[in-house]
């Protein structure tokens, strides 16, 4: 009988549907009678379970998988009166039980329950006492055995979550050396090469040297700073990048600068959202917004930013608007990492540049997070 991995939805589907072959038992009733009107009514609450065993399969929450189980159970109680096969509604509706109810307490009571109501009801229309006690006993063992199978699958889920969850600290943990090792050796050196710069211009401004080869120096040793700082500048930018504070964090960095820019910020975004997200996820919606917020402050000449946040079909989506002009219509380097880093995460940017611009993140909902 069915025993379908809730932390991994997308993989189960197809090979669950080979469990569909104990409808046999439900239609051997009908190949009997040989009538068509007959045929015609067990099709309909067939493909009635049909529905209710898919809708299990793709349902992602407890509180739409428990009503899907109940309805399998009610469909079995109203049907055994007149097909006796339906019995196999309620084996059903046992199998799936222990993926629905984390609780093994409260899976044995409803196994319980649907071993109780379908021998009261077996016995109030006279069915076949042996086919009675076989259903029941399939009812309890195949139930049973099943709450080992949800229990283990449910600690693979928290053991592949917590794998993820060291990858990710692990990932961030070296994100922060590089930003370290940019900061003392690179960020050190370009800082010593602007003040030895500087140094070099005073001197040759105060030597009153007019000679041509002296100007020339000037002007050289003044190139020298404002590439020195212009590389500082990008190395510092490049450490705040691998320095993610996370999502929250992220959003008031850029309120306060969109401020100093004069561009109102409305955020859409509820704690308790960013609150579920992976370290993985959050270090990169993080660095996106900021990359985002970035290009409105520079180019878009804009009067109000709005961002939205929201987990909806599976999808975590971040949309940043502005109402500006961006002149940029080719893709930057920051464009293209931000692109780079939501892709490896198996997410999509969506980039649309009509009456504003706006910029739109997907990703994928990780196996066994809150939707």
């Amino acid at each position: 009988m069915p025993n379908p991995d809730p932390s991994s939805q997308h993989r189960f589907h197809k090979f669950e549907l080979f469990w569909l072959v104990y409808l046999v038992f439900f239609f051997i009733e009908p190949m009997l009678r040989h009538s068509a009107r007959y045929w015609m009514q067990c099709l309909g609450i067939a493909a009635i379970f049909l529905v209710l065993y898919l809708g299990f399969l793709y349902s992602t929450e407890t509180r739409s998988k428990v009503p899907l189980i109940a309805g399998m159970w009610l469909l079995g109680i109203a049907t055994l009166p007149f097909n006796g096969g339906a019995a196999a509604f309620l084996i059903y509706s046992a199998a799936l039980l222990p993926f629905a109810l984390p609780s093994a307490a409260w899976t044995f009571a409803g196994l319980a329950f649907i071993a109780g109501t379908f021998a009261i009801e077996a016995w109030q229309i006279h069915f076949n006492i042996f086919n009675t006690g076989l259903d029941v006993f399939f009812i309890l063992v195949v139930g049973g055995s099943n709450i080992f199978f949800a229990q283990k699958q449910r600690a693979d889920c928290k053991l592949r979550m917590a794998h993820e969850e060291i990858e990710a600290l692990a990932a961030l943990a070296e994100r922060e050396r590089i930003a370290r090792d940019l900061h003392d050796v690179l960020g050190h050196t370009l800082s010593v090469i602007v003040l030895k710069a500087e140094l070099a211009n005073r001197l040759l401004q105060q030597s009153n040297l007019a000679e041509p080869s002296a100007q020339r120096a000037a002007i050289e040793i003044a190139d020298v700073e404002r590439t020195a700082r212009t590389a500082l500048s990008e190395v510092r930018e490049a450490i705040g990048g691998y320095r993610s504070r996370g999502l929250a964090a992220e959003i008031e960095t850029a309120r306060r600068a969109l401020d100093a820019a004069g561009v109102n910020l409305i955020a859409d975004i509820a704690p308790s959202q960013t609150s579920q997200l992976s370290p993985a996820e959050e270090t990169v919606l993080a660095l996106a917004l900021r990359e985002a917020v970035t290009n409105i402050v520079r180019h878009a000449k804009a009067k109000t930013c709005r961002l939205r946040f929201v987990t909806e079909n599976r999808r975590r989506r971040l949309l940043v608007e502005d109402d500006g002009e961006h002149p940029l219509t080719r893709e930057g380097n920051g464009l293209r990492g931000m692109r780079e880093r939501v892709e490896a995460l198996g997410g999509t940017v969506s980039l649309s540049r009509n009456q504003g611009t706006h910029l739109l993140i997907e990703l994928p909902l990780a196996e066994g997070a809150a939707s």
